[in-house]
């Protein structure tokens, strides 16, 4: 039996983001039990509908891996109460043409950090409701994460032992759901 395929979804083009630090932080807690792969997004031009019958190759590149996975993680910033442009666009691009829906059916987890005490709560709803339309198995339960400076460890490992805890356990609840709906 082959391992399950997460892929990772980082919403966020920032070079010292503190979101990749923590997508990192949690594919390590993940180990090996899965087959875990990153997801560049950052290199997609803007979703334009006069481009789908010449899909630039980054398009058809991002397209391919999300099918290729079984399962998505997306670790995502808040901006303005939503999500980023960058993860938006990532999304439309994986929308369209909506027979080719790469979201439809794939199961989602969804958690993401900042500095504010709700972590970033509003753009995870939002990040919810839209992959929910297009057909997303996402995943219940939530994970809001307040970065801290000492929340990850120079060796990129979540510190904090309550956190640590909280986000081993979201994630084996993510990896038991898409081992069993993808069965």
């Amino acid at each position: 039996m082959s391992k399950l395929k997460v892929a990772v979804i980082v919403g966020s083009n920032r070079r010292e983001s503190v979101n990749r630090k923590l997508a990192e932080a949690l594919v390590k807690l993940i180990g090996d039990r899965v087959e875990s792969r990153f997801i560049q997004i950052d290199d997609l031009p803007m979703y334009n509908h006069d481009l789908e019958h010449s899909r630039p190759e980054t398009v058809a590149r991002f397209t391919q891996e999300v099918v290729a996975s079984d399962a998505l993680l997306f670790v995502t910033p808040e901006h303005n109460r939503s999500i980023p442009a960058v993860l938006k666009n990532a999304i439309d691009w994986g929308s369209k043409p909506m027979d080719h829906n790469v979201w439809k059916g794939k199961v989602v987890a969804i958690t993401g950090t900042s500095p504010s005490a709700i972590g970033t709560a509003v753009g995870q709803q939002h990040l919810r409701q839209i992959l929910g339309i297009l057909g997303s198995l996402v995943m219940g339960g939530e994970a809001y994460i307040s970065f801290k400076p000492d929340l990850i460890n120079e060796d990129g490992e979540i510190a904090n032992e309550g956190t640590h805890a909280f986000l081993q356990a979201y994630l084996d609840a993510f990896l038991a759901l898409a081992a069993k709906l993808g069965a």
